[in-house]
């Protein structure tokens, strides 16, 4: 089947205890709900976490309170109508199937199967054990039975386990379970090899099954499923900063993306809660914005309850998407800038603590430096090892890039045809050899700075914007020294003393003092180099004038981006796709709001008025400029450096501006 543009994801997680479930399930007034919403694809469970299936299995274990073929009922409505539908399956979940089988369950490192059971991971399921084959062949009986398009198989990744049968196949592959890094290396090797079985049980069964594995890397599973989908649920624990990541990511590994999002209020299950249409209506626009597919998540009432109040916002939402088709269908993104990301992402979620805590630090940098290309509305992608880095002018190596041999051939390649490179802190650094290997890195390393804090001192080439004063760059950075024919951009103001005790006093006050000579901030004529982790200092605490600063070192390594908005706010979100014979700017003005204790919040869309936006022509030649999906032409000027320049009269939380080409 064609990918879906717009889909519904069900969770049906329903307790044994639930003497409901299947009862007032009208299959045809359901499925026709899904279609007046607009939903091209459904995802509804044949197994959830609580391991009960909802369709007439012979190898699982029905719902009590189940007395229908539930999914293989809904499943003929929806085709009835033109819709597709998944089977989802909780793989590395399944209470029921553990409570009954406890020999399927893994063994934590403490000796136990159970934790707190006040999480729903307090019980997790071993695919070395019986469970493996058990789950395999459930994943084919249920796309068989139920006639189902395709599988979602949910919660893969599970802890290691030192079963028995985790400890011999270890003890086989020579690998030893007291070593952490191997434990945790054959624990994905496992799981993994789980995701290949099922793959190729349901496709023995359905060769064109839609295929997703939730908990693998999105580039482990590239060879196995078909499509990917980035989870982000803003209000249930990922924020607002997790989305404009993920989606500059996955659409460098070129398949397609499903953006799911959700209409809880805080997260998964949460019955009563719901988002605002505004909150909801932003996730939406912000993935087609940047090219992706959309999905919203739901939980189905055991009964089979339509909520009314969801299926209406969520029909306004996917009207007005559905709207946009026509300048959203097959667009692709346009960018500049190359944002490097070390490892895979998922790194931080997946590998032993160790490398967690590694990739953690070096992704808390990468969130901040996509939060900072965002508000200064720069086009980029956020690229790792999987995909080419050859069509990117600029790559930005934020703070704590590790040195790898691949990522010094990587770079090699790029400054090789005159690529340009920002990078701070130990970017660039080879800490084994403690040298930067590259000459045009421009700088020595001399140590860690011993100054805490350090000031930075703007030089002229890069104060446009700045205050006149010392500026406070709050964590610690490398001592450096400019090598010969480098430029010092900035330099190391010195504290009167460092922060720390004596033995009488706190020192907490530190004025800035003298102005050391020692460089902060370096440019040669193709890297620019910031000494101090400005990326993860703004994760932190935000300063503006650290963002200025990247902002005019930019200016200085990119001076015609792709996209300039004099005067744009720093809240607004704006990224150029494009289409054969034209090109659009999707432009955002929403703002999340921090309300009180922890809940980011977007209640309404913001107004904007008389924006000025210039598109680079980059030798296409522009015939007409119009809003979609209304077609209301704007007057345009052509600059003397090479851009359109239109002005938006009035934009409320979102406007498509485009650029039509002869």
């Amino acid at each position: 089947m064609k990918f879906p543009k717009r889909a519904l994801f069900f969770d049906f997680h329903t307790m044994p205890a639930n003497p409901d479930v299947g009862k007032g399930f009208a299959m045809d007034t359901i499925a026709e709900r899904f279609a007046q919403i607009g939903a091209e694809y459904v995802v509804f469970p044949a197994r959830c976490n609580l391991g009960t299936a909802y369709y007439h299995t012979k190898i699982g274990i029905q719902h009590p309170a189940l007395q229908r073929d539930l999914l293989t009922e809904l499943a003929a409505a929806c085709h009835r109508r033109g819709i597709g539908i998944s089977a989802y399956i909780n793989a590395g979940l399944s209470h029921e199937e553990g409570l009954r089988h406890r020999e399927w369950l893994i063994l934590r490192q403490n000796g136990q199967t159970y934790t707190d059971p006040a999480s729903s991971f307090f019980r997790q399921m071993c695919y070395n054990s019986g469970y493996g084959e058990h789950l395999v062949a459930m994943a084919a009986e249920a796309v068989q039975h139920c006639q189902v398009d395709g599988l979602f198989l949910d919660c893969i990744r599970t802890e290691p386990c030192l079963g028995l049968e985790c400890l011999e196949a270890m003890d086989k592959a020579g690998m030893d379970w007291r070593d952490e890094e191997q434990l945790y290396a054959y624990n994905a090797d496992k799981c993994l090899a789980l995701t290949r079985r099922v793959a190729a049980a349901v496709k023995a069964v359905k060769p064109d099954a839609l295929l997703y594995f939730n908990g693998i890397g999105y580039e482990e599973q590239q060879d196995i499923g078909n499509y990917l989908e980035f989870e982000c649920l803003p209000t249930g624990g990922w924020g607002y900063e997790t989305l404009p990541v993920g989606a500059r990511y996955l659409r460098t590994l070129k398949k397609p993306v499903l953006n799911m999002t959700g209409r809880f209020h805080r997260s998964w299950g949460d019955f009563g809660g719901i988002r605002t249409q505004a909150s909801l209506e932003y996730d939406c626009l912000y993935g087609i914005a940047n090219t992706m597919h959309t999905t919203i998540g739901d939980h189905f009432h055991p009964r089979g309850d339509i909520n009314q109040a969801v299926a209406e916002m969520d029909e306004k939402v996917y009207r007005r998407l559905a709207a946009l088709d026509p300048w959203t269908e097959q667009a692709v993104a346009l960018t500049d800038i190359g944002l490097v990301m070390s490892k895979p992402y998922g790194s931080n979620k997946y590998g032993s603590p160790k490398k967690q805590a590694q990739f953690s630090r070096e992704w808390l940098a990468l969130r901040s430096a996509t939060r900072m290309l965002c508000e200064e509305q720069q086009q980029f992608d956020v690229v790792s090892m999987a995909c080419s880095w050859e069509q990117y002018q600029l790559l930005i190596l934020p703070d704590f890039t590790p040195w790898s041999e691949e990522l010094h051939a990587r770079l090699k390649a790029h400054l090789a045809k005159g690529g340009k490179i920002l990078a701070s802190h130990q970017s660039g650094l080879d800490l084994q050899s403690g040298s930067f290997p590259f000459p045009q890195w421009g700088v020595r390393y001399l140590g860690p700075s011993p100054y805490n804090p350090a000031f930075l001192k703007n030089g002229p080439e890069i104060s446009a914007g700045q205050p006149d004063m010392p500026i406070t760059l709050y964590d610690a950075g490398l001592q450096v020294e400019a090598a010969p024919g480098t430029t010092v951009l900035g330099s190391i103001i010195t504290p009167y003393y460092n922060q720390g005790w004596d033995g009488r006093h706190g020192y907490v006050y530190m004025p800035p003092d003298r102005d050391s000579g020692e460089p902060a901030v370096t440019a040669t004529d193709q890297v620019a180099y910031i000494a101090n982790p400005v990326f993860t200092t703004y994760n932190n605490c935000a300063p503006v004038p650290l963002r200025q600063l990247v902002a005019n070192l930019l200016q200085r390594l990119l001076p015609r981006p792709l996209l300039r908005l004099p005067d744009a706010p720093s809240y607004s979100r704006v990224t150029v796709t494009s289409q054969p014979g034209r090109r659009m700017v999707h432009f955002l003005a929403y703002l999340p709001e921090r309300r009180l204790e922890r809940c980011e919040m977007i209640e309404e869309p913001l107004l904007l008025l008389e924006q000025a936006i210039q598109l680079r022509e980059d030798g296409r030649t522009i015939k007409d400029v119009y809003l979609a999906p209304g077609g209301e032409k704007l007057p345009f000027q052509r600059t003397s450096d090479g851009y359109v320049s239109v002005t938006i009269p009035k934009i409320k939380g979102y406007a498509l501006l485009v650029f039509a080409e002869e």
